[in-house]
């Protein structure tokens, strides 16, 4: 029914994308959703549940396939992205390791990098994560703490990270690291640090109000020797890499919550049909019309939006200021979506059985990661200003 109302998503109406989507949902209803209460009891997935993803060629949907991915354009990872909220599935960190992690590598990796660790991400081989928060620094990424020490053939690196997804399970991050410390060299660099590497421990995965089959922890790091091979792009120029790659982080969360607010409508345009109060089925009621009409309008809002900017980052064209709209806004559009939609539920959209009550402990944390909702905000703010800052910049100095 919601369907028959939203205009048609070109951007996923090919015969490609037709058939991915049933693949997509056959993976998750069939493979996915019987698991959910097993690995929130465990607080993680399972490493099984990685590699059929890897063999139905889920995983770096868009690398190149002389890496091992599948070589399609970013729409069809946008695709299984918006399915994966729909249905309220949150514990595999597919996204994180498929859309921020593999791109570092096939853009700023050398040859040497791409061919050791691509095709066994793309398989689902090994999990990956990237640490960039820290205890004391959030989303301040220029303060961070963790060094690295130049050694000579290695650096040795030393630290914490925290809220780290797939951090449990991963068997391979890319880290920011402080190098050059004290000099007027000192920056921000990346380096692959491998799980098993001496000095390298994990903390246990936080008990988290959502999220709860998310293996989400700190990392830590004690003197752990790090090849110098394993530096990603140039030293000193990790800052400047992650401020390049936020948008497509960014963009991702947005996908999610879009898809999360179109299963969160569907559900209950479902329920509200067959649930009866005061002798007549719910959804006769204006009041429910109406909520649910103003939550279609919302959705359908956002749909053409991030279909623009899917359109863009294919192009190379997203700026971080589009891409932090797109997070601000589909997060702040998916909170009052879900609310409106548990309340329609009545007290069953307070029962962890009904992925409606997961929706909305699971995506409240969405207006905080990839940058708080308040950060997207001054980075608007930033391009909308742009050449009083720069003017105030140089006056400053």
């Amino acid at each position: 029914m919601l369907q028959s109302i939203l205009l048609e998503r070109e951007i996923y109406a090919s015969e490609e994308h037709v058939m991915m989507r049933k693949m997509i949902q056959d993976f998750i209803n069939n493979e996915i959703l019987e698991h959910t209460d097993e690995w929130e009891k465990n607080g993680m997935v399972s490493r099984e549940i990685w590699e059929r993803a890897g063999d139905l060629g889920l995983l770096c949907i868009d690398i190149p396939e002389n890496y091992g991915g599948s070589g399609f354009d970013f729409s069809f990872s946008a695709l299984f992205i918006e399915e994966l909220g729909k249905n309220a599935v949150s514990g595999p960190g597919f996204s994180l390791h498929s859309d921020i992690v593999a791109p570092y590598l096939l853009k700023y990796g050398t040859e040497a990098q791409k061919q050791k660790y691509l095709p066994l991400m793309a398989s689902g081989k090994i999990i990956t994560s990237i640490g960039m928060t820290e205890p004391n620094c959030g989303s301040d990424l220029r303060a961070i703490q963790t060094t690295a020490v130049d050694k000579g053939d290695h650096y040795l690196v030393n630290g914490q990270k925290t809220f780290i997804t797939n951090g449990f399970l991963c068997d391979m991050s890319i880290v920011a690291v402080k190098t050059n410390t004290g000099t007027d060299k000192e920056g921000v660099s990346l380096l692959i640090i491998e799980s098993d590497y001496e000095g390298f421990e994990k903390g246990v995965p936080f008990k988290k109000i959502g999220l709860k089959a998310q293996d989400t922890c700190e990392l830590f790091f004690d003197n752990v020797k790090v090849p110098k091979e394993n530096l990603v792009g140039e030293e000193g120029e990790g800052f400047k890499i992650m401020m390049t790659e936020l948008p497509r982080e960014r963009l991702t969360v947005a996908l999610y919550v879009n898809g999360s607010a179109e299963g969160a409508i569907e559900q209950t345009i479902e329920y509200t049909s067959s649930r009866t109060a005061f002798k007549q089925v719910i959804a006769q009621f204006q009041n429910t019309q109406f909520k649910l009409a103003e939550c279609a309008t919302q959705l359908q809002i956002h749909q053409t939006f991030l279909d623009r900017c899917i359109a863009l980052l294919e192009k190379h064209q997203l700026t971080a200021e589009s891409a932090s709209m797109a997070k601000y806004a589909a997060t702040e559009m998916n909170g009052k979506v879900v609310d409106e939609c548990l309340q329609l539920f009545g007290g069953y959209g307070y029962i962890w059985d009904y992925p409606i009550a997961r929706m909305y402990a699971d995506n409240r944390v969405t207006r905080i990661y990839a940058g708080t909702n308040e950060i997207m905000k001054l980075v608007i703010t930033r391009g909308l200003f742009k050449e009083l800052f720069e003017e105030m910049k140089q006056n400053k100095e």
